[in-house]
């Protein structure tokens, strides 16, 4: 599968990565929590939601602060990171259209434990807490899910530790990449190209690294066929090169 390339007219192969990197090892998925509910439970969640549409930047939620409900991201993308006391980011996650938020604090009783902010316009839900916790009472299929997704992302959790420690820059801002590229594929059809469109200073948090070394190493990926940029914007052009790289598997 190809798509000619915007930048240079060149081709370039573009290609799904399942059955060559296991992105469940790096991924959270809290949208499967959702998937399928039966009809009654999901109307009974959905009951007395409410909807907003938040501008790029606006935060959800801050670490420390009581929860009153949970967030379900109707349209749009929000991060999830923690803040030390010189006030830097440390980007956790970054959570899709489709996925649940801020029910870690409600499930464990007490505050949250990250802050949340959307990376783009987003539209999202607000579940209050009363019904969440009404609606996991009274439905199995909900609690189940919600025990598997939370073992999940421990794993995700550890894997990423793991990572952190043993892996180079390079390495990490690989695998961050080939993670973005799953979550900013819309309507996606083989031969399209990804979009990513994330700031370098977000790119750097998430990575794990300063913002410079992020510019360094998006410009070795560049010349070495990987990605191709434009301003902020970030197309992977060689998906395996970035697999092989990331050292991740």
């Amino acid at each position: 599968m190809i798509y000619i390339n915007i930048f240079k007219g060149s081709f370039v192969h573009t290609m799904s990565i399942q059955g060559i990197f296991p992105i469940d090892k790096w991924d959270f998925k809290s949208e499967s929590i959702l998937a399928d509910l039966p009809v009654a439970d999901f109307d009974r969640l959905m009951a007395r939601k409410s909807e907003h549409v938040y501008k790029k930047g606006e935060i959800l939620f801050r670490e420390g602060g009581y929860p009153a409900g949970i967030y379900y991201i109707v349209e749009g993308k929000v991060k999830k990171y923690k803040t030390d006391k010189n006030s830097r980011e440390q980007i956790i996650y970054v959570a899709n259209t489709g996925e649940l938020l801020g029910y870690h604090a409600i499930l464990s009783e007490y505050r949250y434990p990250d802050s949340a902010a959307t990376l783009e316009e987003s539209t999202i839900a607000f579940i209050p807490k009363e019904d969440f916790l009404a609606c996991l009472q009274q439905s199995a299929i909900l609690n189940n899910r919600l025990l598997k997704t939370l073992s999940h992302e421990f794993a995700v959790l550890a894997n990423s530790v793991t990572l952190f420690a043993q892996n180079s820059v390079r390495e990490r801002l690989a695998l961050q990449l080939i993670v973005l590229r799953e979550k900013y594929k819309v309507n996606f059809e083989p031969g399209m190209a990804v979009e990513i469109n994330m700031s370098r200073d977000d790119l750097a948090s998430l990575a794990g690294t300063a913002r410079e070394n992020v510019v360094r190493v998006l410009s070795e990926f560049k010349e070495a066929g990987m990605v191709e940029t434009k301003g902020r914007k970030i197309f992977i052009t060689d998906i395996k090169k970035l697999i092989d790289l990331a050292n991740a598997r």
